[in-house]
């Protein structure tokens, strides 16, 4: 299950929370005003793409490393 951060539309709060599939963001609610205003805020991932048995080098998607195999 996606783990989703949420900023309280509220008292400004930032927390994160789980939410699966099947719950929709109005089901939310904050935990330290309990207000269900809440808005889904773009975070970084936490995770790596891989392939077979191997990692992508981080920075070689980006563009600017020349020595990544990827033109």
């Amino acid at each position: 299950m996606p783990i989703y951060e949420y900023r309280c539309q509220d008292c400004k709060a930032l927390f994160e929370t789980i939410v699966t599939s099947a719950e929709a963001s109005a089901d939310v609610v904050c935990p330290k005003c309990s207000s269900s205003i809440v808005k889904k805020t773009i975070s970084a991932s936490s995770f790596r793409i891989s392939s077979g048995s191997s990692s992508i080098p981080s920075g070689a998607l980006s563009g600017c490393s020349t020595k990544s195999g990827f033109s």
